[in-house]
């Protein structure tokens, strides 16, 4: 997502940009931001993140909203706000994560208690939880459209498709194809990076200390059921999430498990993540399951994205479970920092 972002943005500002990807045409399956559910939930990421990804998450939006609209092709975005719930026997557990966005988010931006009735009037097919709260500034985006779009709409890149980075340097690549030179280098690669990195300590934060976070991930189908705002159910285990796509589908998932392993989805998350969709939007209970998926998002060690410059090179990693979220504005930190000249 990251390199097609930067192909994007740097083919608009007139520099010729050349992408090296191991994958073998632009079909983004496997990548990251492919598989991510595209919440755009500055407030609600609190939970975990600092007020800097909060920061970017509110510039992003607003780079988005540019964005989007602009590519070439539809790519689905909505700024209709998130909800968070809460059952009856978890409001303990959803009063302590609401008590600690209040404590870090802007007043502004603190989770807005919402009452049932008007839970109905937003979602009718919302039933069972007894709590509600309205995230009024957050939004999402369709990743599979996204990443297609911004492919599609970078007019003049060279794209070098199957051909893996075996070691990078400034200014130069190095591929089975020989070196590749140019005015600078953008190493977006995620886990990739690793895999040439020198050998360091391992609380070191680095953009090359970079760690896989297992993600589970399924799509439904349910032609019958309105879903309008992505939801995040609180749950004492799982922070679950449902976010609407088009084509009658949702995405289910939950946040992260501390794992590289990139085997299926496995039984007991099967049951977990779809018995607790379900147990807040009963209508779901005719929906089929047309896909599901597991991928490793790129974290560093405390977390955050993490930007390094050197001249002729430039890292960015860490996006960690913020990818959509943040790209936007640390691409534009990045490029601002490095102060292109057409």
């Amino acid at each position: 997502m990251l390199g097609r972002l930067l192909a994007y943005l740097l083919s608009r500002q007139g520099h010729e940009a050349s992408v090296f990807d191991p994958v073998g045409g632009p079909d983004a399956r496997g990548a990251a931001g492919w598989t991510a559910a595209g919440m755009l939930s500055p407030t609600a990421e609190l939970e975990s993140a600092d007020i800097n990804v909060f920061n970017h998450g509110l510039r992003s939006i607003e780079l988005w909203a540019e964005i989007i609209p602009a590519l070439s092709c539809h790519a689905s975005f909505d700024r209709a706000g998130s909800l968070l719930l809460a059952h009856r026997h978890d409001a303990g557990s959803a009063q302590r994560m609401i008590s600690l966005l209040n404590e870090k988010a802007p007043e502004e931006h603190r989770p807005q208690p919402l009452p049932l009735a008007q839970l109905a009037q937003l979602e009718p097919d919302i039933q069972g939880p007894s709590h509600a709260w309205l995230l009024p500034h957050e939004g999402h985006l369709n990743t599979v459209e996204a990443m297609e779009a911004l492919y599609a709409s970078a007019n003049g890149v060279h794209w070098h498709w199957g051909c893996a980075v075996s070691s990078l340097s400034a200014h130069t690549l190095h591929t089975i194809d020989g070196d590749h030179r140019f005015d600078w280098v953008f190493d977006v690669r995620g886990l990739g990076e690793r895999e040439n990195a020198p050998s360091g300590p391992a609380n070191a934060v680095s953009c090359r200390n970079v760690r896989g976070v297992r993600g589970e991930i399924f799509w439904l189908h349910a032609p019958a059921v309105q879903l309008n705002r992505p939801i995040r159910l609180l749950h004492p285990r799982h922070r679950v999430y449902l976010v609407p796509r088009s084509n009658h589908l949702i995405v289910v998932g939950a946040s992260e498990i501390e794992s590289e392993d990139r085997s299926p989805v496995s039984l007991r998350s099967t049951v977990e993540l779809l018995a607790a969709a379900h147990s807040v939007m009963p209508a779901l209970a005719e929906a089929r399951v047309v896909h599901s998926e597991t991928n490793l998002r790129p974290a560093l060690i405390d977390n955050l994205p993490r930007i390094e410059h050197e001249n002729g090179l430039t890292r960015i990693n860490g996006l960690f479970r913020h990818g959509w979220l943040i790209a936007p504005s640390l691409v534009d930190q990045a490029l601002s920092e490095l102060k292109f000249e057409c």
